[in-house]
């Protein structure tokens, strides 16, 4: 897991955000145990306050649950539940790519060709 200092998004969003990311697309399975709040922050060098936060996140978005004494789990995962997820986070970066784009003046027939480059590309 990396964590950069310099970033405009808190510690405990990046933290969430990979997590969330290894349980969307299926690195953390149903089951899966989340490192332990004390140790994650031990190895990121942070607080485990910052951990907790993170993993509370996951767990108000239903992706976790913990469980008492024993740490966090990976929930199952709905197919329609994840769909609905990614397509959120694709119009909330598309949001910000748009408006990014009229800030620099891009029009609308530039972008459409710089994504359609950029999803060859991957």
């Amino acid at each position: 897991m990396k964590i950069y200092q310099n970033s405009n998004e808190p510690i405990y969003k990046q933290i969430a955000a990979q997590l969330r990311e290894d349980i969307l697309s299926g690195k953390l399975k149903a089951g899966d145990p989340l490192p332990s709040i004390r140790v994650l922050a031990q190895n990121l060098k942070i607080s485990v306050i910052t951990t907790m936060k993170a993993y509370e996140e996951l767990s108000d978005e239903g992706l976790v649950t913990a469980s008492k004494g024993k740490g966090y789990f990976v929930n199952a995962q709905d197919k329609q539940m994840l769909e609905e997820q990614y397509m959120r986070q694709l119009e909330d970066d598309l949001t910000n790519a748009i408006h990014s784009a009229k800030i620099a003046g891009i029009g609308l027939e530039e972008v459409t060709e710089i994504l359609k480059t950029l999803w060859l590309i991957d």
